[in-house]
C-alpha cells in the first residue's frame, strides 16, 4: 500500500463482505457490522452494480467468487477462533485487520484482540468506526506496524501481548503480497507461540491449469494496477512442507467448493470455483 493512504483492497474487501449481507444471496457468513463499518445502505449498494471489478458486482460470477470466498474464510476463521478459546486459549491476532469487525462483536468477554496493521490503515480505520458509531471496546488493542521500520514481534509486544500464553492468529488476505522471506519470518514467530497456538491463512497458488494460470494473470493485473502487487504463490504441499518444518503439527487445507459444500445446503451455481486458485488452511500446534 501507499504511505499515507488507506490499502484499497480492505476497502475492497470491506464492501464485498457487507454486499454479502445485504444481496440476498445465500448466506455463508453473517456479520452485522459489515455494512455499518462503511455505510453501506441498499440504495449505495445497488449504484456498485454497474462499477467497477474491486467494488462488490452483482452476479458476475468471478465476483460472487470472490465474495463467498471471503465469507467462507471469515467463518472458517471464527469457527477456530471458537475452538481455540474453548480450548483456553485468550488472544486472537488478526493479522493485516483492515475493516474486519471480529473485535468489535467479539463474544467472548475474557478474549483480547490484537489488531496488526498498517499505521495509516487503522488511522483510517478509526475514523470509519467513529462515523458509524461503532464503539471500541476495551478487549481491542491494535498494534500499529509498518513492516517497512517495524517488525511484528516489537509491534506485538509494545502493545502488550504475551508470548508465554496460547494465542489464535488470523492471516487472511495477505500472504500474496509478502515476498518469501517475510511469509517465513511471520510464520516462524507464530510458531513459536506457547502452545497451542492456532493460525488461519488464505494464500495463492500460481495454478495448475491453463484456465488457472489465466485467472491469476488476469488478477494479479487488476491488483498491481492498485499499486498493491501479488508476491506469492505457493503450491498447496509446498506450504503445507513449511508449516511442519517450523514445527506445526496439524494442517488442513480448502478449496472454496469445498468450503461452501460443508456451509451450504445447495451448491451454488455459476461461480466458476476451478478458475481461482486460492486456498484457506488451518494448522496448529500442540506442544
Amino acid at each position: 500500500m501507499e504511505t499515507g493512504r488507506a490499502s484499497r483492497t480492505a476497502l475492497a474487501t470491506a464492501y464485498a463482505r457487507a454486499y454479502h449481507q445485504l444481496s440476498g444471496e445465500p448466506r455463508v457468513f453473517t456479520d452485522p457490522l459489515a455494512a455499518r463499518i462503511i455505510g453501506l445502505t441498499a440504495d449505495r449498494m445497488r449504484e456498485f452494480e454497474t462499477e467497477r471489478l474491486d467494488k462488490p458486482g452483482g452476479n458476475d460470477p468471478r465476483r460472487r467468487a470472490r465474495r463467498y470466498f471471503l465469507a467462507a474464510r471469515a467463518r472458517l476463521a471464527e469457527e477456530v477462533v471458537g475452538k481455540a478459546v474453548a480450548a483456553g486459549t485468550r488472544q486472537v491476532v488478526i493479522l493485516g485487520a483492515g475493516l474486519d469487525t471480529f473485535g468489535y462483536r467479539n463474544p467472548y468477554p475474557d478474549v483480547r484482540v490484537f489488531e496488526v496493521d498498517h499505521p495509516d490503515t487503522q488511522r483510517w480505520k478509526h475514523e470509519m468506526l467513529a462515523d458509524s458509531g461503532i464503539e471500541i471496546p476495551e478487549s481491542v488493542t491494535y498494534a500499529p506496524v509498518d513492516f517497512e521500520t517495524d517488525t511484528l514481534a516489537a509491534g506485538l509486544a509494545a502493545a502488550g501481548f504475551r508470548r508465554d500464553e496460547p494465542a489464535v492468529f488470523v492471516w487472511l488476505g495477505v500472504v500474496m503480497y509478502l515476498t518469501r522471506e517475510a511469509i517465513v519470518e511471520t510464520l516462524r514467530y507464530i510458531a513459536d507461540q506457547t502452545p497451542p497456538v492456532w493460525m488461519v491463512a488464505d494464500y495463492l497458488g500460481p495454478g495448475t491449469t491453463d484456465e488457472e494460470r489465466e485467472a491469476v494473470r488476469e488478477r494479479a493485473e487488476r491488483i498491481a494496477a492498485l499499486n498493491e502487487p501479488f508476491l506469492s504463490y505457493l503450491e498447496p504441499a509446498e506450504f503445507e512442507e513449511l508449516l511442519r518444518s517450523l514445527g506445526f503439527d496439524a494442517v488442513e487445507q480448502w478449496r472454496l467448493s469445498g468450503l461452501l459444500a460443508e456451509y451450504l445446503e445447495a451448491p451454488i451455481p455459476d461461480l466458476s470455483l476451478g478458475r481461482a486458485p486460492v486456498r484457506i488452511l488451518c494448522a496448529s500446534r500442540s506442544a
